[in-house]
């Protein structure tokens, strides 16, 4: 079994290589994805006109109060 990883963590070191030379030959520099938006179902909702649900769902990922989530999604909603 541990010969099995081994030659897993060869095959790795191997193919990182090789994309480190193929994106050196392409100019592209370290790329880090974008991080995910966690408001994006917020905004989806309140696109949708459903603000009480956008509210509820603002409250379950930051923990804010009604009055805090309310205010967040009409700024949302003004586009600000």
């Amino acid at each position: 079994m541990r010969d099995r990883h081994d030659l897993t963590l060869q095959a790795l070191a191997r193919i990182e290589r090789k994309l480190d030379l193929v994106m050196q030959h392409l100019e592209i520099r370290d790329y880090a994805p974008p991080e995910p938006d966690p408001f994006g179902g917020v905004r989806d909702l309140v696109r949708q006109g459903r603000k009480i649900q956008a509210i509820k769902a603002y409250r379950e990922i930051t923990g804010v109060g009604l009055k805090e989530a309310k205010d967040a999604v009409e700024r949302m909603e003004a586009g600000r």
